[in-house]
């Protein structure tokens, strides 16, 4: 899973399109493409991209489909840096000497 996170996660457009889910609350693709400089289509490609990664998830709300932040799909990659982080940091302070 991590790797499809990082995939989603290494476009920009996918990054601000998460960023500005996070920040406003569910949108639809419409809504979404009304805000971006693209086609609800391509917004809708974008979204299927996050969505696999587990970082979108969607919602039926009347005709149309939300789409709403996922956050475990971030917290994985939070476990994933902290723990890399902490195995440089230790091997840092071995090469330091201070052990």
């Amino acid at each position: 899973m991590t790797d499809r996170v990082f995939d989603a996660l290494g476009d920009p457009t996918r990054r601000r399109l998460l960023e500005h889910l996070g920040s406003t609350g569910p949108e639809s693709a419409s809504e979404l493409a009304a805000e971006f400089p693209m086609s609800r289509q391509a917004i809708a490609k974008h979204l299927g991209h996050l969505e696999d990664a587990g970082l979108v998830g969607r919602r039926r709300n009347g005709r149309s489909v939300e789409y709403h932040v996922v956050s475990s799909g971030l917290a994985e990659i939070a476990d994933w840096s902290r723990r890399v982080g902490d195995e440089w940091s230790e091997r840092l302070r071995r090469l330091e000497g201070r052990s």
